[in-house]
């Protein structure tokens, strides 16, 4: 019998992306929501990037990426090559294979640990090797490094423009987004919020396009620290949405969402559209915002680095450089915050959350969110800042099954916290969202229990609320800041608020010198 010897394996390698490359090749990416692909989109271009976004994720691609890659991979990653691989098919039937590897390259993050997020680049590359796309250009841009030098062939620099450009991109787009989730359910004309969110998206994309940030090294850091660009931008943003009129006495449960970072983030089938399900359903719905995970992914450096203190070399002053960037991060979004009224929630202290989930999780178990799953559950909860939680976890991911299994714990002790665990498969709709709906139907008793409890306590009728709500037209705006009165909902904290100013005051006169006598 005759042996062929097929050679040794060889991991993939990217072909050459020069300089002069930049202005012909388009650089794919994508996996977000489409605000911060969008501004992404405009701190690249200000670079002199040419990028496109991929479309978002279907049943399509999901079928698409377990017939290409591995068969037993998480749900995220068949969404995600499948998504690259149809693309990359569509464009071969209208050119050529070629073609397309000479027009395109895809960026994308990497990792390593527990989680198959180290082994993205693993399935991508068997993805492109099974639809007859060898030689297109795939490169990773590591979640743990700021200033990375450059990719094979010196095109693309991931050095900190690049970097800063994008994190900044996300804030921005982290506080538009929340800021949208929480006018949309109360907006009196439909669809006008969407139609702003658009505008303003847009608006702020020019606004990092045409961006003048320069230099390098130190040069980008300071720019973007000292600049007021983006917290003008953003006050334009705060103008252009206090024209939506809302009805915040409609009551409706706040369901926070957290989960495996893809499935949370993105806005269409790989979860199941659960953001606008929720809304139809309902529910006023708390997004999980992309800085958090940065802030996230910044603590556990730290950690690593105060592990090794009197071990490792340098390892208290790089610890120490970590938490400075934390700080950095955590005083630019909240700068960005005040920009919009302090209308988007805050984000939640590292500490707090990794004090919370203690307990129940070891901070040093890395793979995924970790314990920040538990320790974001067990804020909300305490804090009130929601009625409900909904975990979207992957199908077989190892770290979010660890999350889920000690989010048991943290049940049977809080037995008065609504957690619903949703297992994505990609194609198991009807069972996920049954049993959401499940859970989502006691979040709607607790609201409305809620609410006539503060209608109650404050001796208040729902005639009587609407009354003060029209003599007050600042409260119908999208951009008035309901207080925070210990409740929830937005419907029963705009109550108590209301209380406040039914209360007559009590004015005291001065007192003259015949009184004194």
């Amino acid at each position: 019998m005759q042996r062929t010897f097929t050679g040794h394996y060889r991991a993939y390698r990217p072909g050459a992306f020069t300089r002069a490359d930049r202005e012909e090749v388009t650089i794919l990416f994508g996996g977000l929501h489409w605000r911060a692909e969008r501004l992404i989109q405009g701190a690249l271009a200000n670079l002199g990037y040419r990028t496109r976004v991929l479309p978002t994720a279907t049943r399509e691609d999901l079928l698409t990426g377990r017939e290409v890659a591995d068969i037993g991979q998480c749900c995220p990653t068949s969404f995600t090559t499948g998504n690259l691989a149809n693309f990359l098919r569509g464009e071969a039937r209208a050119t050529s294979p070629g073609e397309v590897a000479r027009k395109y390259a895809y960026v994308t993050a990497g990792a390593c640990g527990a989680c198959r997020f180290g082994q993205y680049h693993q399935s991508y590359e068997l993805a492109l090797r099974n639809v007859g796309m060898e030689s297109f250009r795939m490169f990773l841009l590591a979640q743990n490094g700021l200033d990375q030098g450059a990719a094979e062939g010196g095109g693309i620099e991931l050095d900190l423009r690049f970097t800063l450009g994008a994190i900044w991109a996300v804030i921005v787009a982290d506080l538009v987004q929340d800021l949208e989730y929480q006018v949309r359910p109360y907006e009196v004309r439909p669809g006008e919020t969407a139609r702003v969110a658009r505008e303003c998206v847009e608006h702020l994309f020019e606004v990092f396009r045409t961006s003048p940030a320069r230099g390098r090294r130190l040069a980008a850091p300071l720019w973007y620290l000292a600049t007021g660009r983006f917290t003008r931008a953003l006050r334009e943003v705060h103008r252009a949405f206090g024209a939506i009129e809302v009805d915040r006495l409609r009551v409706k449960p706040v369901v926070k969402i957290t989960g495996e970072f893809y499935l949370q983030t993105v806005e269409g089938d790989p979860n199941y559209n659960i953001h606008r399900w929720l809304e139809a359903e309902g529910a006023e719905v708390y997004p999980a915002a992309i800085s958090i995970w940065l802030d996230y992914l910044m603590r556990h450096a730290g950690q690593d680095y105060e592990d090794h203190v009197g071990v490792a070399r340098g390892a208290r002053w790089k610890a120490g450089a970590v938490r400075a960037g934390q700080g950095i991060l955590r005083w630019t979004y909240d700068r960005m915050r005040r920009a919009l009224g302090d209308l988007p929630r805050e984000m939640p202290a590292q500490r707090e959350l990794r004090a919370l989930a203690a307990p129940y999780f070891h901070s040093r178990l890395n793979g995924g969110e970790g314990d920040m799953l538990i320790g974001k559950a067990l804020w909300a909860h305490r804090h009130r800042k929601a009625h409900m939680i909904c975990e979207l976890s992957p199908y077989s991911c190892m770290p979010n099954t660890m999350s889920i299994g000690a989010m048991a714990a943290v049940t049977g002790k809080h037995p008065d916290l609504l957690y619903a665990p949703l297992e994505i498969k990609g194609d198991a709709e009807i069972h996920a969202l049954s049993r959401c709906q499940m859970i989502l139907t006691e979040a709607k008793r607790r609201a409305q229990r809620e609410f006539e409890d503060a209608l109650a306590v404050n001796g208040l009728t729902m005639e009587r609320a609407r009354e003060l709500v029209e003599a007050a037209p600042e409260l119908a705006r999208a951009t008035f800041r309901v207080p925070r009165r210990g409740a929830a909902g937005t419907a029963a904290n705009l109550v108590h608020h209301l209380a406040g100013i039914a209360r007559p005051r009590k004015i005291r006169l001065p007192v003259t010198q015949e009184a004194r006598a």
